[in-house]
């Protein structure tokens, strides 16, 4: 298992664990199993998703967390298989069973793995305009998705509470509904203090999923 993926998963599943006043490890043990599994792709989904099947608690990180095992699975098992794997019928095939599933978290730590490559500190412009190419025509689809982002730039240099009156303000309909928040919140600070993330989870209309995708992206981002 990647451990950049695996410190990730623990911050996030520990940090959700806690406003629940619930303890973690026993469910993050499990999920280290599955990512670790000598088993290919699908199967490994399978096993994703029987796992979030019996710890309902943790039900809303099941996206999320299939965003992580995709890309454990790039970094990772991916090194074990053909050179031209990813452009093979067998994996055209997964992409398209499992097209409906996972949540645009995945591009933002794809983002993140691109700046550690390049030695870059992450922001909010570049990860649009230089990564998601959202101002190009052949893009359009990523410029919808992202239209409330786009638009909401200047949140990053806003209070935490106008973000989240901005964000209860995001339509139900947007596929960025769930994350905008914490995607903001991090891109506004991604290194925060504990009384930044505290002030973070007051003013949070969901602070379980809100605190763990916001503890996630900081300590993918912060890897030493």
């Amino acid at each position: 298992m990647n451990t950049n993926i695996k410190r990730s998963m623990l911050a996030a599943l520990g940090q959700f664990a806690s406003v629940n006043n619930q303890d973690h490890q026993p469910f993050f043990k499990v999920l280290t199993e599955v990512f670790s599994a000598d088993k290919d792709y699908l199967k490994k989904v399978a096993l994703l998703d029987a796992a979030f099947d019996d710890h309902s608690l943790y039900e809303p990180l099941r996206e999320p967390f299939f965003d992580l095992l995709l890309i454990n699975f790039l970094n990772e098992d991916v090194r074990k298989l053909e050179e031209d794997y990813l452009d093979s019928p067998e994996w055209e095939k997964i992409e398209e069973e499992t097209m409906d599933r996972g949540t645009e978290l995945l591009n933002l730590i794809l983002y993140l793995q691109e700046c550690q490559d390049e030695a870059i500190e992450p922001e909010l412009t570049d990860f649009l305009r230089e990564f998601l190419l959202v101002d190009e025509d052949e893009f359009q689809d990523e410029h919808r998705i992202y239209e409330e982002v786009i638009a909401n730039q200047i949140l990053v240099d806003s209070t935490l509470k106008e973000l989240a009156r901005v964000s209860a303000s995001i339509p139900e309909n947007s596929e960025l509904k769930e994350l905008f928040y914490p995607m903001i919140g991090f891109f506004r600070d991604p290194d925060p203090e504990d009384e930044e993330f505290a002030e973070f989870l007051k003013y949070s209309a969901n602070p379980d999923f809100d605190s763990a995708v916001y503890a996630l992206l900081i300590t993918y981002n912060n890897q030493d």
